[in-house]
């Protein structure tokens, strides 16, 4: 193979994954120049010009002339004077030559070599240049489409035939994909993984929802509406606080849309996912029982030091702050940052009668009577106004275990 040959070859695979013409030459060079050093253990007096356009290529081995007995003739830059004489008779000493280095001087196999080189030097190139885009997009919404569905992972194809990663913990539950499916999620993150670029896509991330109100909401877009926090349980519940810098503009209307135009649009994107959007405000209380909606608290004791905010609602509003699954006020702790402790808010009469949890520590274990407690159940009557199924749903506790406490508490009132 000739350098003509080579070097076209080369820049037509080098345009094809786009590589530009600067980086292309440095390549050929890099390469052409490790050629050099392997045949002459150097290359600094060495001189490579390439043209990739026309496919030419031109070595030069520059070495200043010495006389026969001189002890630099050993030098790599050096030549002695009978050596340069057969390439010009006319030569004298400490002038320069200038010896035309070909191709094929360096063997048909380091040529193959050089061209097996110069494509896995493309390869590595397409696979930093790959790295580098998707790291810069860290945070941002693509569009990919599924080509293979795995039990682990989705992988999708972006325009490019670039391959992503849609692991199964960074997909939302209800997801079912097929092959072609379009998709839709932010760039998670980007590893190295031997050599090769690995991107991770999320639909699970409270980012993917940020970035989904920039999209249906201009203001959000523009900087009018700052998104303060989302806490997210991916596929069920998500809260969104927002907080408007312009006094005319209402935050959450303007996130929910008229009739819920737009709020609509991010909710069939992330599977009927239900989203609650609050206003933010410093005054702790009021964040809270904004954080607790649909729920009305009627009180709240705050506990600075332990983190833990303990909120008394009336009896009807215990599971509407507690939701489904536990799900609102998990949410809810998590946007304002404090652990809450739920209590039923009991009418004197109720008070005379029933009987706080506490007083039966010598009987049921402490852990679950705080795993009842979590769930807004402080005394013996509201946890037997629940039925087993219920609790079964609501807390952690097993069968037998809710049998127990039933049997104790009851035993309590029938004496």
């Amino acid at each position: 193979m000739d350098a003509k040959v080579l070097i076209e070859s080369f820049a037509e695979f080098a345009r094809s994954k786009n590589v530009d013409r600067p980086t292309m030459i440095r390549i050929l060079e890099d390469v052409f120049r490790a050629m050099i050093r392997k045949k002459y253990e150097t290359d600094e007096n060495f001189d490579v010009t390439i043209n990739a356009d026309k496919g030419d290529l031109e070595i030069w081995r520059i070495r200043e002339i010495v006389d026969d007995d001189s002890e630099d003739i050993w030098d790599h830059d050096k030549i002695s004077l009978t050596e340069a004489r057969k390439l010009e008779p006319d030569f004298e000493i400490g002038e320069e030559t200038y010896e035309k280095i070909e191709l094929e001087d360096f063997g048909r196999r380091a040529v193959q070599m050089a061209r097996q080189t110069l494509i896995q030097r493309i390869k590595d190139l397409e696979k930093d240049l790959l790295f580098q885009q998707y790291e810069e997009l860290v945070g941002e919404i693509i569009s990919a489409e599924v080509y293979q569905v795995l039990g682990r992972e989705a992988l999708l194809m972006d325009s490019d035939g670039n391959e992503l990663i849609l692991p199964k913990s960074e997909q939302i539950s209800k997801d079912r994909y097929r092959k072609g499916d379009a998709v839709k999620a932010i760039v998670h993150k980007v590893e190295m993984v031997n050599g090769n670029p690995k991107i991770i896509l999320s639909r699970t991330s409270p980012i993917f929802l940020e970035r989904l109100f920039e999209n249906e909401v201009p203001e959000v877009y523009d900087g009018l509406i700052t998104i303060k926090k989302i806490v997210r349980e991916p596929g069920e519940r998500a809260k969104v606080a927002v907080e408007s810098y312009d006094d005319r503009i209402d935050p959450v209307g303007a996130c929910v849309g008229m009739k819920g135009s737009r709020i609509h649009a991010v909710v069939r994107e992330l599977q009927n996912e239900n989203i609650d959007v609050i206003n933010y405000t410093d005054n702790l209380e009021l964040y809270v029982s904004r954080a607790l909606s649909p729920a009305k608290v009627s009180s709240i004791q705050v506990n600075e030091e332990g983190k833990r905010l303990s909120v008394f609602l009336k009896p009807d509003q215990v599971s509407l702050a507690i939701g489904k699954g536990g799900f609102n006020i998990r949410l809810a702790s998590r946007l304002v940052g404090y652990e809450i402790d739920v209590f039923r808010e009991l009418s004197e009469y109720e008070e005379e009668e029933d009987v706080d949890l506490t007083e039966f520590t010598d009987e049921i274990e402490d852990w679950v009577i705080t795993e009842l407690k979590k769930t807004g159940l402080d005394t013996a009557k509201s946890v037997l106004a629940v039925t087993k199924e219920e609790l079964l749903r609501r807390t952690e506790l097993e069968e037998e275990t809710i049998d127990e406490v039933f049997r104790i508490l009851k035993q309590e009132f029938e004496q």
